[in-house]
């Protein structure tokens, strides 16, 4: 099926007419009819934000009629990047549009279980700066867990795959922590350590530390024993095998316990942030949960979602980048 509309390509002078983009056009009427239902019927129960979300629906829809207009006059890199993302813009006009005729329209989802797209835009607007110390409490403590985290695992996952006799007696302890849930160690975390700052560090540290150490270790070991064997030929010492042998070849199983050690320390993060912190995405989250403020809950975790799926993004490029050169051979 054609993402163009059908609209006559020749005009009566001969000049060529500039086709529609269809899916833009559709995703334009989607957010059009979102914007005139908020306007138009009435709340069944008062919401903050429904003429802001409103006008934020109607610039969208007015966006994307104009990107339809003129998409073909675009580069064709940019075109073909719009065109993808054209189901999805779809999706999203019908999907608002349903979300708000049934919680703010007909109340089939009531408050407070349920909030319309308003009552969260309501949240970033009534109380964005508390949320904004709140990401950037939760970005420092996750920072600092997932990057000593996986310090620790990649140089751990390097001993456990060139050693065979470090292995014989890490990998055993590994596989048995490995199972089970960062959350449970909470109890010794308050013994060891000093304050519940540390211990959160420690937790998000452990959660995504061991996945990188079992992938590292793993992908030394699958390493062609063959590329050892040439280099000591040929005259080279343990420390250049790892660094030129073990460490490139490896990439591709460090940068899948990269990923599993991001989502991991991601789900942890909350639970870390429930040991006392005073602030933090987590923390918001339990406040806002005891109150029954579940629009603050439901906003929370959209922004913990694009930030996860950010960096997601940012570890995707760094991966394109130090791994070009397996262009083809891995996904």
């Amino acid at each position: 099926m054609s993402d163009v509309a059908d609209v006559p390509e020749i005009g009566r002078d001969g000049h060529r007419l500039p086709t529609l983009w269809a899916a833009g056009l559709l995703s334009s009427l989607g957010f059009a009819a979102t914007a005139a239902v908020t306007l138009i019927v009435p709340d069944v129960v008062p919401w903050g934000s429904t003429a802001l979300f409103a006008w934020i629906c109607a610039g969208s829809a007015l966006l994307l009629l104009m990107l339809s207009a003129s998409l073909v006059s675009l580069p064709e890199r940019f075109q073909n990047r719009v065109k993808a993302a054209g189901p999805w813009l779809v999706a999203i006009g019908v999907w608002l549009l349903l979300w708000e005729i049934s919680t703010a329209k007909l109340g089939w989802l009531p408050k407070p279980f349920f909030s319309p797209p308003q009552g969260l835009l309501q949240v970033y607007v009534s109380d964005g700066p508390r949320l904004l110390i709140c990401i950037l409490y939760s970005l420092r403590l996750w920072g600092l867990g997932f990057l000593s985290g996986i310090a620790v695992g990649y140089a751990l996952g390097l001993a456990l795959g060139w050693s065979p006799r470090f292995s014989y007696w890490g990998m055993p302890i590994l596989k048995l922590i490995g199972p089970v849930p960062a959350s449970a160690w909470i109890p010794v975390t308050f013994f060891f350590f000093p304050s519940t700052f540390h211990a959160s560090i420690f937790i998000v540290a452990l959660s995504s530390g061991i996945p990188v150490a079992i992938l590292t270790a793993s992908g030394v070991g699958s390493i062609n024993r063959a590329y050892y064997d040439v280099a000591r030929t040929m005259g080279a010492g343990d420390w250049y095998q790892i660094t030129h042998i073990a460490m490139p070849g490896s990439l591709p199983h460090v940068f899948v316990g990269l990923f599993m050690g991001l989502y991991y320390s991601f789900a942890v993060l909350v639970v870390a942030e429930m040991l006392g912190a005073k602030y933090g995405l987590g923390w918001y989250i339990q406040f806002q949960t005891a109150y029954s403020g579940y629009a603050n809950v439901y906003a929370t975790l959209i922004i913990m979602a694009a930030i996860c799926a950010g960096l997601v993004k940012l570890l995707f490029i760094i991966r394109g980048r130090l791994l070009g050169w397996q262009t083809g051979f891995i996904a």
